[in-house]
């Protein structure tokens, strides 16, 4: 016999749920029943002891309302999530940060008045930081993870803050689930590991509960969170936002950076074995591209769209968990992004900027994104705790490069000393004391909200499989069967096995082949049922501006290619080789068994790079083996060397060999293909470094 309760849950429905005799129960989440063994649970409440009745949705003026300031559960909920860490940051530790500049080249002046998006040519300095989110500061810069992209515009009208990520889509649809979130990602409190990794218990059982997250999902198992360089990764805003003209009409915009070097990312185990050999890789390859005068750059490009246009999406674009295909809306390209300044002080720059996305300029107004509503109490409040100032904006990193003046005064770490007998506005005892500018001043968008206040969920954000689907089908074979093997490494680490069916079992609702290979993968004997979905599964197009492999630009530009020698090495092709590289645009590493340099064949020395047990090919794009009979038998019984060539070839490298590299990789047991080509043809290896030999791939590794 069962007793039947209901629970409120997203959208406008109610569930009924069993509470069978032994305890066990299930809850709704998300519009999905999920089982939750252990018995009754005590009642969730606030920190006042107050029972909470819905705790996935913030409260809202109406289902597509903004978030209301009145929503104490919230406030208090991020607020303490906000204040958990100091002085280091709980997200986003982790970082590189440079100076720089933007330039427009295309005006939007038809769609904002924001001068920063009208005035064509002009150059508005920004600070960019890039960084991983779930490491701490102290953690290797390469795991499987988002990086944050933030741009600071420092613009005359004020400073404006692109808060976003490289992935345009985000885990959660309501902000009040990203205390939960990144509790679940972080390392585990009781035990302190693992550190900056997902392959553990707490995240997985999260998303098992959150099919919302399942696009999300997608995306961080792909090729995108592994990239080679921070300089080859995409930036997005994720959120819609507005943009304000003159007449006061609005148009929505999503933003997009777009990097000049293309995309690119590594190989899975390539990736473990960079951390291993050089935790700092991103931070050093940035800093080593802008100090050579390699100025990373991107494109900036927006997709603008009206209400009208949006009403016609098969989705909501004010869920994060969504993202509007290039396909739909296409990107028009408006400016580029130059980094051209390492700082000066890592501390003072990179540690202690301070982002928000509720600092914007006249001309940009917000959406009713929940995300985005909650993100625009929860910057600010984190920036107090962590650099424990109200003026923190006085941090010359943070102070506008444009004049400020208000009647805001005193608070710790004051540094202006504002004068004069007025402090408060409107005032009759001074003539210069700042006043509003209702003509320029910045205006929020004339939205009509109405509606009944709850706390619910559109039903347009019910769908939570649709593009999670549309991602994975829009990937090459190759990029799926990463994907596939991704999962696979991840939920091994998981020790419950229903966590590991729960997820095999939502992969189903994305992709029965999906779910079969990750099944097989984690030795399941019988394929986990998928859970009932919220609302159908839409079938949306692929998007193939969505996927890396064959979007990548045929360049070497920003590549970095090693050259292991040895004594007796012959310098005529050495020089042929890392001539033909320069002239493609990359650099060029010699590396020896020790750094002292080598002696060539023709009797002079060759400065080196690199030793060959610290420097070994992961941290290259390409290789080549340029070898005496000499070298070769010195370096034949060099474990080194072995894994040099071998894991080359083992991460779909280009190989460059002469005579006696070519004894080197069969000693190392290496075959040849398209990517595998002797130095008499170094157009055939400039072609093969560009990119990866993807046929290699099923030869030298066993994917899901």
């Amino acid at each position: 016999m069962s007793t039947k309760k209901t629970i409120s849950h997203f959208g406008k429905h109610k569930l009924e749920t069993d509470s069978a005799p032994n305890g066990d129960s299930q809850l709704a989440a998300s519009g999905e029943l999920h089982q939750i063994a252990g018995g009754e649970h005590p009642a969730l409440t606030t920190n006042q002891g107050v029972p909470l009745s819905d705790n996935q949705n913030s409260l809202r003026a109406n289902p597509h309302g903004p978030t209301l300031l009145e929503d104490f559960i919230l406030r208090e909920k991020i607020t303490h999530f906000d204040h958990e860490r100091i002085p280091e940051r709980i997200v986003h530790a982790r970082a590189t940060g440079a100076h720089g500049y933007f330039e427009l080249t295309t005006s939007l002046k038809q769609y904002t008045t924001a001068r920063v998006l009208t005035e064509v040519g002009e150059r508005t300095p920004v600070f960019t930081r890039i960084s991983t989110v779930a490491g701490g500061a102290g953690s290797v810069d390469t795991p499987r993870d988002v990086r944050g992209f933030a741009v600071k515009f420092y613009t005359k009208e004020g400073n404006w803050d692109l808060v976003g990520n490289n992935i345009p889509v985000f885990f959660i649809q309501d902000a009040i689930k990203f205390p939960d979130l990144i509790h679940a990602v972080k390392m585990e409190p009781d035990r302190g590991f693992p550190q900056s990794a997902t392959a553990h218990d707490t995240f997985w059982d999260f998303i098992s509960l959150t099919p919302e997250s399942m696009h999300m999902v997608m995306w961080i198992m792909s090729d995108r969170t592994i990239p080679r360089s921070l300089r080859m990764i995409e930036g997005f805003g994720i959120h819609s936002f507005r943009l304000i003209n003159n007449a006061g009409e609005s148009t929505f915009v999503k933003f997009h950076w777009r990097p000049k070097l293309g995309l690119q990312s590594t190989i899975w185990d390539e990736t473990v074995k960079i951390c291993g050999a050089d935790q700092d890789f991103h931070r050093r390859d940035m800093f080593e591209a802008i100090a050579a005068g390699n100025f990373p750059e991107w494109e900036f490009a927006v997709q603008l769209f009206t209400q009208e246009e949006a009403d016609k999406f098969p989705f909501d674009h004010l869920d994060p968990t969504k993202l509007i295909p290039e396909e739909l809306v296409p990107l028009k390209v408006i400016g580029r992004m130059v980094l051209d300044r390492w700082p000066d002080n890592f501390f003072a720059e990179t540690e202690q900027v301070a982002y928000c996305p509720a600092n914007v300029v006249p001309g940009i107004d917000f959406s009713n994104d929940p995300l985005l509503q909650g993100r625009l109490f929860s910057y600010q409040d984190t920036q107090l705790s962590r650099l424990g100032s109200p003026n923190f904006h006085q941090i010359p990193i943070n102070a506008p490069k444009c004049p400020v003046s208000n009647q805001q005064r005193d608070g710790h770490m004051q540094m202006a000393q504002p004068v004069g007998r007025v402090a408060y506005e409107p005032n009759s005892l001074s003539e210069n004391s700042a006043r509003e500018t209702p003509v320029n001043g910045f205006r929020s968008a004339a939205v009509t909200e109405t509606g009944e206040k709850s706390r619910i969920r559109a039903e347009s954000f019910a769908d939570h499989y649709c593009q999670a689907r549309q991602f994975y089908f829009s990937q090459t074979t190759y990029e799926q069967a990463h994907i596939a093997s991704a999962l696979v490494f991840e939920l091994s680490k998981v020790e419950h096995v229903h966590i590991r069916e729960a997820i095999v079992g939502h992969l189903r609702n994305i992709e029965e082949d999906l779910a079969n290979r990750v099944a097989a993968g984690l030795g399941f004997d019988k394929i986990p049922d998928a859970p009932a979905t919220a609302a159908p599964v839409q079938e949306l197009s692929p998007s193939p501006a969505l996927r890396i492999i064959g979007n990548m630009k045929d360049t070497l530009m920003g590549r970095s290619i090693g050259i292991l020698v040895a004594n007796g090495s012959d310098g005529v092709v050495i020089e042929k080789i890392k001539k033909a590289v320069i002239n493609a645009g990359a650099t060029v590493k010699i590396i020896a068994p020790n750094v002292g340099g080598v002696k060539l064949a023709n009797g002079s020395m060759l400065a080196v790079d690199g030793q060959l047990a610290g420097s070994p090919s992961v941290l290259f794009d390409a290789v080549a083996v340029i070898l005496s009979d000499e070298g070769v038998k010195v370096l034949s019984t060099e474990s080194a060397a072995i894994d040099f060539v071998r894991d080359a070839f083992g991460h779909l490298k280009g190989i460059a060999f002469d005579k006696g590299g070519r004894a080197l990789l069969k000693i190392a047991n290496i075959g040849h293909d398209a990517g595998v080509v002797d130095t008499d043809d170094i157009d055939k290896f400039i072609t093969a470094a560009k990119t990866r030999q993807w046929d290699r791939e099923k030869f030298v590794r066993t994917l899901a």
